[in-house]
């Protein structure tokens, strides 16, 4: 894949680069436990793929995601992957204060100070094993007001110092996101969820405007929690039951999929690398077996005229 100049950093340092990237957030216990040993399986599985952008979050599982990236990324050449982290959450113990630089806590809240980002930083890459993050986003921010003024400025000094070779932000919400990409100078956005087969709401203002102003676009949340992988068995739109009209809209896509001879998850993946302005998808994964599906849905041959057929429902 030839990046646009806007993210160019994604590009391992051996400029290799893939539309895929891995989700760490499985990697965190979301939602069922994994172990090591799986996570170690999942991330070899990835760069047999020819995966090599990895998304983590110290929110994820407190700090496990990262611990468990970094164990199964330890003696590949630093040289070969590109890692993604966030900052914008403390990691907490269970008793609720700041747990020791570096550990996997128990839970996370929000600390948008400067001295906040730069220990979050600092925690990351000592649970990563790694002396620098490839992309470090701005995590979810509740207060966009006072991400603009205090969280933002500290970021641009990072790149600015080489301690990070890009900054970004990552929201489930498009208009605040909006803000971000007119009011700072971000060279990556990921927005989850909001430029899938089921919801457009990223692709009205956000794609143009990161478009206008050269920022490279990261899609997450394609499958929208399940519903676009298996609408009958995984109704699920983030992370709740969809409602009736939307899980039968996804049948219907699921439907016409599978007459054009491919699946609605191959749909889901390609949908989004499709749109103007979108350079790559993250997807999570928990297992090889999950690596191997998302790649291969990046890989799939989807027929025009379904793009058109898609539209109508």
């Amino acid at each position: 894949m030839a990046f646009r100049p806007a993210l160019m950093p994604l590009r391992t340092e051996a400029d290799d680069a893939t539309v895929v990237g891995l989700g760490c957030a499985p990697f965190g216990n979301l939602f069922s436990t994994v172990d090591d040993q799986q996570c170690d399986a999942t991330v070899a599985r990835a760069l047999d793929r020819g995966v090599r952008f990895f998304d983590t979050a110290p929110h994820y599982g407190a700090g496990e995601s990262e611990r468990r990236l970094g164990h199964a990324l330890a003696g590949v050449p630093r040289d070969r992957v590109c890692i993604a982290t966030k900052v914008g959450r403390e990691i907490l113990t269970a008793d609720g204060e700041p747990a020791p630089l570096g550990t996997v806590g128990a839970s996370t809240g929000p600390d948008l100070s400067a001295d906040g980002i730069l220990r979050s930083l600092e925690g990351s890459l000592r649970r990563l094993g790694t002396d620098r993050i490839d992309l470090l986003y701005l995590h979810d921010p509740a207060d966009v007001d006072a991400a603009l003024r205090t969280a933002m400025p500290v970021l641009d000094r990072l790149r600015a110092e080489g301690v990070v070779r890009a900054i970004g932000v990552g929201m489930v919400w498009p208009d605040p996101l909006t803000r971000f990409v007119r009011e700072s100078d971000p060279d990556v956005i990921m927005i989850a969820g909001r430029t899938t087969l089921l919801d457009h709401s990223g692709q009205r203002e956000l794609l143009p405007a990161a478009r206008e102003r050269g920022i490279g676009v990261i899609a997450a949340g394609v499958f929208n929690s399940g519903i676009l992988v298996d609408p009958v068995g995984s109704p699920y739109f983030d992370y709740r039951e969809a409602p009736a009209p939307m899980q039968e809209r996804a049948r219907r896509m699921a439907a016409l999929a599978a007459d054009a001879g491919v699946s609605i998850a191959d749909a889901a993946v390609q949908y989004a690398l499709r749109l103007d302005g979108v350079d790559a998808v993250v997807v999570g994964a928990r297992t090889p077996h999950e690596v191997d599906a998302f790649v291969r849905n990046s890989e799939a041959a989807v027929p025009d005229p379904l793009w058109e057929q898609i539209s109508r429902v």
